[in-house]
């Protein structure tokens, strides 16, 4: 069983962090960041909540996102902001070491929280995100991924132009062809979607040219010389982040290794569950 709560982590701008937890020991702490950033956390619970009995799950919906404050000026949503809110909901719980799940825009702030606080984290999961930038030609060699993201790209062009949550949702919806790779995966993930409270709180300095990246500088040799027991866990026919990436980096980081999965696209959560949290729960130990 979750037990909701909002966590104040802020107090120039006031920031509440709305959190679904479980109740598992504090030493044994898994903290999980959603991506878009506009959505919420929820299309993460499963499978993650079958660790509830054993671990203190800890869910947070992003600043601006979800059920967590909004409205805040433009300027407060950026990536130094949301992760240090973070750090801050872990000095809250009284959580000093916690094992760290980002999942897609959601990997870049676990690896700056990472970068920020190497001692706070315990192991390091960079689960459908990327370490290094996304080269152009990514997929070149790969046509059929311009024809499955169309629908999503005429959506993200209104999404842009007029931000909003109905248009952010819009936009989720279009992706699935693109997130999801079985057919069957598709009805799961857009069951989940509905479910998801979306908001435009970030759309709108990404449209004004003043949000800043969310991958930090230099991430790789920086995140090699810590040393963190890093898991790169990804799907075979990721469409957002290319699969082999993910292999070179865990070939450049000690302590690294990569997970893939076959049949599986951005969404591996969905596309492959169980062999998705076995990867987890036998990297965390």
């Amino acid at each position: 069983m979750l037990v909701e709560e909002h966590v104040s982590v802020c107090e120039d701008p006031q920031v509440d962090l709305f959190t679904e937890r479980s109740t598992g020991p504090a030493e044994r702490a898994l903290l999980v960041i959603h991506g878009g950033p506009d959505w919420d956390h929820t299309y993460l619970l499963e499978p993650l909540a079958d660790l509830a009995e054993s671990r203190l799950l800890v869910f947070a919906d992003l600043r601006g996102c979800g059920r967590s404050t909004v409205g805040l000026p433009d300027e407060a949503y950026n990536p130094d902001a949301a992760t240090t809110d973070l750090l801050a909901l872990l000095d809250t719980l009284r959580i000093e070491r916690a094992d760290v799940l980002g999942f897609s825009y959601g990997g870049l702030l676990a690896q700056r929280l990472a970068l920020a606080a190497p001692q706070r984290v315990r192991r390091l999961i960079i689960a459908s995100s990327s370490v290094v930038p996304v080269p152009d030609d990514a997929y070149h060699d790969w046509p059929e991924v311009a024809q499955l993201q169309a629908d999503g790209d005429a959506v993200w062009d209104a999404l842009i132009a007029d931000p909003s949550p109905e248009r952010t949702r819009a936009h989720a919806l279009a992706c699935i062809p693109a997130n999801v790779w079985k057919s069957e995966s598709r009805e799961e993930l857009r069951r989940r979607l509905e479910a998801v409270r979306f908001s435009a709180e970030w759309a709108r300095p990404f449209l004004a040219g003043t949000l800043p990246s969310g991958r930090p500088e230099y991430a790789l040799p920086r995140l090699a010389a810590l040393g963190i027991p890093t898991l790169l866990l990804h799907g075979r026919q990721d469409m957002t982040f290319p699969a082999a990436l993910a292999e070179r980096t865990a070939a450049e980081i000690p302590n690294a290794r990569a997970i893939v999965l076959d049949q599986a696209g951005h969404m591996a959560h969905i596309d492959q569950p169980e062999a998705w949290l076995q990867a987890i729960t036998e990297f965390l130990g």
